[in-house]
């Protein structure tokens, strides 16, 4: 399944603008087991988004390799979500479903036990798209170089006035994959208070959690 995705990748998703294509010779060392080794940070069972997911990196991989997952994959440009839907479709991925649209649709709305993302924008602004969809006990799990620690110690102070807890930064892959990934994980500083209604406002507030989404695929705008 993991290599009729990469084909998919080198083929369609160069011509259709996706991927590059310097890219392509590299996809598997350089994109697909880099973002793979995410499925260290995700419990079994877990909902998670993934934000901005372009041509799916991480999360068709995700969805591959950690069938339990359910995942959604967000993105609000047309011709990647109509790839995202073919690719889906192909795989036969049954624990994935794809969502047109920005993250901040979704506010007020959704929650997720991890939400992802890679190579999408800094983490002050990631933040802002991403931590109203974390779950109480959930995890923001951002995808970053190796820059990762000084770009979250730059960072904190921002998250910690949206009510994150300080962020930590790990290294995944470790022994398995000759380049591993960093991220920069951000929970919750206070699970107590957070609520679905956290996403209208730039801090959480007290509440229960909401109802969770039924599995399938949404239809694109």
């Amino acid at each position: 399944m993991a290599a009729s995705y990469a084909e998919a990748l080198a083929t369609d998703g160069v011509v259709r603008g996706l991927i590059g294509p310097r890219e392509a010779p590299r996809l598997w060392e350089r994109h697909l087991l880099n973002c793979a080794v995410l499925e260290e940070a995700v419990p079994h069972g877990s909902r998670v988004a993934d934000i901005g997911s372009g041509a799916g990196l991480p999360g068709v991989v995700l969805a591959i390799v950690r069938p339990d997952a359910e995942v959604t994959l967000v993105e609000p440009l047309l011709r990647r979500t109509t790839f995202l839907e073919e690719v889906v479709a192909r795989l036969g991925l049954r624990n994935v479903r794809v969502v047109r649209g920005r993250a901040d649709a979704l506010h007020g709305s959704e929650q997720f036990d991890v939400v992802t993302s890679r190579a999408v924008a800094a983490l002050p602004k990631l933040a802002q798209w991403c931590l109203p969809l974390v779950a109480p006990h959930g995890e923001m799990v951002a995808l970053k170089g190796s820059g990762a620690l000084d770009e979250a110690e730059e960072a904190t102070p921002e998250l910690l006035s949206r009510g994150a807890a300080a962020p930590r930064v790990t290294e995944l892959g470790r022994g398995r994959v000759a380049e591993t990934t960093w991220a920069v994980r951000i929970a919750w500083a206070d699970p107590s208070s957070v609520s679905l209604s956290a996403g209208r406002s730039s801090s959480p507030s007290r509440g229960a959690k909401g109802p969770r989404r039924k599995r399938g695929r949404a239809h694109g705008r």
